[in-house]
């Protein structure tokens, strides 16, 4: 697409959105974490207003809707019946010229970074979407847990606890307003692509 004056650049949007107190980059006096936004003043009012007019016209004026607000870590055993532990991952490599990463399904050319243009690429491998911690004292794989990587699976876990609190008859919904959390090999375009 041939750039024109009215054309504005994701860098422009991302300083005016800092400018009006809108969204930060996360430890940005210390760097910045790529991938990691901050809401400020403004942005967290937007946020806010958002989710609670999405809450009251989805759930709160509907019979057929109950609302759920779960935990962001459930246990492992979840995610090994989901198949998010051994099937939630994508492919990738590095450049060892330039120190880039890149998802082998987003490049032109797997020969060739797409960054530098040389060839100095490693070896495809799997690199698990999960964010991996550990609940207790001991960070061992006995204690080995994973922080949700959809907002909907604590849903499927606890949909029959709340067919059965509610009283619910098929068909009905369940919603939920959360964070989910992925490791993304390259976080890009601003809050629409973040870790």
């Amino acid at each position: 697409m041939a750039k024109t004056e009215n054309t504005v650049s994701m860098e422009k949007i991302v300083s005016l959105a800092k400018r009006r107190g809108f969204v930060f980059q996360s430890s940005e006096i210390y760097g910045g974490f790529n991938g990691f936004w901050d809401y400020g003043p403004y942005g967290v009012r937007m946020k806010r207003a958002i989710e609670q007019l999405w809450w009251r016209e989805m759930v709160e004026t509907r019979d057929n809707v109950e609302g759920l607000d779960s935990t962001i870590i459930c246990h492992p055993q979840v995610w090994k019946a989901s198949g998010h532990l051994d099937q939630f991952s994508d492919e990738m490599c590095d450049c060892r010229d330039c120190k880039s990463r890149h998802r082998v399904d987003m490049m032109e050319d797997t020969k060739v970074c797409s960054d530098c243009g040389g060839g100095n690429l490693t070896e495809p491998r799997e690199f698990n979407l999960m964010m991996k911690t550990f609940v207790g004292p001991v960070a061992d794989e006995e204690n080995t847990a994973y922080l949700r990587a959809e907002t909907c699976q604590p849903i499927f876990v606890d949909f029959h606890n709340v067919r059965v609190a509610t009283r619910q008859k098929l068909p009905f919904g369940i919603a939920q307003i959360g964070k989910a959390f992925r490791n993304e090999i390259n976080p890009r375009n601003f809050t629409f692509r973040s870790r």
